[in-house]
């Protein structure tokens, strides 16, 4: 019988303080991200944002909490299978017009891939990489759009 933890990749397991946390700011930056896109009209909102973020936090707590139990599992390849099956979500969003240059939904299914790592990053506690990044992803959803506007403006009177 074993005694304590044979190496060093063996961790704690998580009590639920840790486990709430986790989750919960998973849900909350993915539903603040999806109120951004619902403020804009689109149709990935709150609840597909929050819960996109939750399901992927929710897969690597679970991969994690297996890899720590049973030997030969990697959480890595949870976070693949992850970032595939959300791929196919985000595309459901994108629709390309035949009759026009126009392809809309990029941002929305961008930010379902980017609600999905955040909630990976939650997921795994890399608190640091998520207090980083949160302010620059709103600060790209907020000030995008006007600067795209903008700098089109510009680029129409040079060319003319």
């Amino acid at each position: 019988m074993r005694h304590g933890p044979s190496s060093t990749s063996e961790r704690p397991a998580m009590d639920d303080l840790e486990i709430l946390m986790r989750l919960g700011l998973a849900a909350i930056a993915g539903a603040a991200i999806g109120l951004n896109r619902d403020l804009h009209g689109k149709a990935a909102g709150v609840r597909t944002l929050g819960t996109v973020s939750l399901g992927s936090a929710l897969l690597v707590i679970a991969g994690m909490n297996f890899s720590a139990t049973h030997e030969g599992s990697d959480v890595s390849r949870i976070i693949q299978g992850i970032i595939t099956g959300i791929g196919f979500l985000g595309a459901g969003v994108i629709v390309h017009q035949k009759d026009n240059t126009v392809t809309l939904g990029l941002t929305t299914a961008a930010c379902i891939w980017l609600s999905s790592g955040i909630g990976i990053a939650c997921g795994v506690g890399a608190w640091r990489l998520l207090l980083i990044s949160l302010p620059l992803i709103f600060l790209i959803l907020t000030l995008g759009g006007p600067l795209e506007k903008a700098v089109h403006q510009w680029w129409d009177k040079m060319k003319s």
